[in-house]
């Protein structure tokens, strides 16, 4: 793992030592192992490596292939080298050595610009090719590494950060209006549609999916993935088609193991990161390595507040599957003293831009410190799973049957969940219906949470009707189903940009790798190409991932239709001791004419009013909670960087 840099100069302008060394000491404050860098007449490329894997202990980097007149940079784990080392026909004596830097350029050798689509794994990378004066470079499919950029019409300017552009004298720190306004427009808990831009005005990112080169000067993006739900896989037997996904999901697991350090995971009561850790823990077995786990657990005070179908404590589940799966060394962490509010500034320092998920930002980057304190090397997790490996909507299912007419299929499943979930066949019925029947319309103005911009702002730069234009729903009353949402999912790739974001940066900060086998590309294609009667099936919802982790899960865990973890559930309660602080916070927010062409004040001055006196700890998923956590996140970003 690595972060990478480079500078190249069209103009033929000689890149001075100056610039190298500003740029490759902006970098210092991460750990590394090597930091090297390439330098020849008008262009730079660098490394800031941490050693991740076995074969990358003491490579070099960037690496110079001298014959093909070829440097590459990278930032990458593939996991695809087996098959990578046929195609390209790599004597098996240098197989075990050869690190993913070298794949990358043998595979840019045979294939040139369509290199990216033969590689599975996480990367980001940068050739230059010294024949061609050419720089191409590629981000993996769901951009699980991070890779910004400048250009202008007489230089070009790459880093897996922010922070190293700003140290070039040509690159200005200045805000980008249109950014922060589609971040104070949309709800949900991305960003921006616009996939290159960033919260700075002079940096853009390679979107995910997406390839880049330069040319004499030109720049051009090349989108070299899409994935679409294509021709249905069929199999003669429900039993075929768990042994299919065992198959692919095992592989995606088995080849995220690969480092020399120790191996850790994420660790919930649910199916996703429990079908990770079984999966893990087991092959580890075989090389004498044991499993270490990580999970999160509320404060000692919290009084769970939740419906009963909720787990706010997962920890019966979580041991439920350390217990039956064996060779795991559990962690479970309080992170006693943390809230929401106690890390904002070191996530701003950390993702060089504004968040919104806030709820679980304090054990997430619990988690990663307490794993770099065990030399963890690796840190696996589920997060993709829900779209992947355990979809299965049963309810959704159920209306699609009814949709169709299919009534006998129908009353089969209905009858079936009804055992399963302990709940009556007409109250599930009920439901179904109102799936369908359901007659709600989209609403014209954008609902209350929306106004938590400037209606100024937003005019001025007219961001809910382009947000509308797209497809982007601003009012919580979108007809679109859930298949049309996980369409959008794996098609606009705006939904996981965060994801990548977190990851990566997380994982330079604390030098360990953070790596989610439930988004593979191999297991995506799969489970995009699995028929939906797979994923809901005899009454079960996400059938297929519960039949193919029999003997390997627990059935407390695998066939669990009644309850489901919710995270972050005590992070209001968290902020109790401070909670005068925090709104006295936000009422000199209020009062600061840095933000007020930005926020809408009057709308958070509500919330203030609505929460002051009596916050309750289930507040925390509640719109004005998050109106003034996000305006609060926002606040300090825009102070920071004024």
């Amino acid at each position: 793992m690595s972060a990478i840099t480079g500078v190249y100069h069209f103009n033929k302008e000689p890149i001075s030592l100056d610039i190298v060394n500003n740029v490759i000491g902006s970098l210092k404050e991460f750990p590394c192992d090597d930091s090297q860098f390439w330098l020849k007449g008008n262009v730079f490329l660098g490394c800031h490596a941490q050693w991740i894997t076995p074969e990358s202990i003491n490579e070099q980097q960037p690496f110079y292939d001298y014959e093909k007149q070829l440097v590459i940079t990278s930032d990458a784990i593939i996991d695809n080298r087996n098959a990578l080392f046929d195609i390209l026909q790599i004597d098996h004596r240098d197989r075990k050595t050869m690190t993913d830097n070298q794949i990358i350029l043998l595979a840019y050798i045979k294939w040139g610009e369509d290199t990216p689509k033969f590689l599975i794994g996480d990367f980001a990378f940068m050739i230059w090719d010294e024949r061609k004066q050419e720089l191409f470079g590629a981000r993996d499919f769901s951009g699980s590494r991070t890779l910004y950029y400048y250009y202008s019409d007489q230089k070009f300017a790459f880093c897996s950060i922010n922070k190293p552009l700003f140290q070039l004298p040509f690159i200005e720190r200045k805000l980008r209006e249109e950014w922060m306004a589609d971040f104070l427009s949309i709800p949900w808990n991305f960003e921006s549609i616009d996939t290159t831009s960033t919260v700075f005005e002079n940096i853009n990112q390679l979107p995910p999916s997406h390839s880049i080169s330069l040319i004499k000067g030109k720049l051009k993006l090349t989108r070299y993935n899409t994935l679409l739900e294509g021709e249905k896989l069929k199999l003669n037997s429900n039993e075929e088609y768990e042994e299919a996904l065992k198959e692919v999901f095992e592989r995606a697991v088995t080849s995220r193991l690969r480092t020399h350090r120790k191996v850790g995971a994420h660790l919930s009561g649910g199916l996703d990161s429990g079908s990770v850790v079984g999966i893990a823990a087991n092959s580890l077995k075989r090389e004498n390595k044991q499993l270490h786990t990580f999970s999160y657990i509320p404060a000692k005070d919290f009084v769970d507040w939740t419906p009963k179908n909720r787990l706010a404590d997962e920890r019966p589940l979580i041991k439920a599957t350390v217990d039956h799966v064996g060779n795991i060394q559990d962690n479970y962490l309080e992170f006693e003293g943390k809230t929401p509010l106690t890390d904002i500034d070191d996530w701003l320092e950390v993702l060089e831009m504004p968040y919104k998920f806030f709820e679980n930002t304090f054990w997430l980057k619990g988690i990663f410190e307490e794993a770099h304190s065990q030399n963890i090397g690796v840190l696996l997790n589920g997060q993709r799973g829900n779209w992947t490996i355990s979809w299965g909507p049963v309810l959704d299912y159920q209306a699609g049957l009814l949709r169709k007419m299919q009534l006998l299929r129908l009353y089969n499943e209905i009858n079936l969940y009804s055992k399963n979930i302990g709940v009556s066949k007409s109250r599930i019925f009920s439901i179904v219906r109102r799936k369908i029947f359901s007659m709600s319309s989209l609403k014209k103005q954008p609902s209350h949470i929306l106004q938590m911009i400037n209606p100024e702002f937003e005019h001025k730069l007219n961001s809910f009707e382009k947000l509308r234009d797209y497809g982007i729903d601003l009012t919580g009353n979108s007809k679109d189903s859930v298949y049309d949402i996980k369409k959008k999912q794996f098609q606009d790739l705006f939904y996981w940009n965060i994801t990548g974001t977190y990851g990566s940066k997380l994982s330079l900060r604390y030098s360990l790798w953070d790596r989610d086998p439930t988004n593979d590309l191999r297991v995506a294609r799969f489970c995009l190409s699995v028929p939906e009667e797979q994923f809901v099936n005899s009454g079960l919802s996400r059938s297929l991932i519960r039949r193919s982790m029999k003997n390997i899960l627990p059935d407390e865990v695998r066939l669990n239709e009644r309850s489901r973890g919710i995270q972050g559930a005590d992070g209001l309660h968290r902020m109790m001791p401070v909670w005068g602080k925090f709104i006295e916070e936000l009422e000199n927010m209020c009062r600061d004419s840095l933000v007020a062409e930005y926020l809408n004040i009057k709308i958070i001055k509500q919330a203030i009013e609505s929460l002051k006196y009596e916050p309750k700890p289930s507040y925390v998923y509640e719109m004005n909670f998050r109106i003034l956590m996000r305006s609060l996140i926002f606040y300090r970003f825009v102070k920071k960087h004024n």
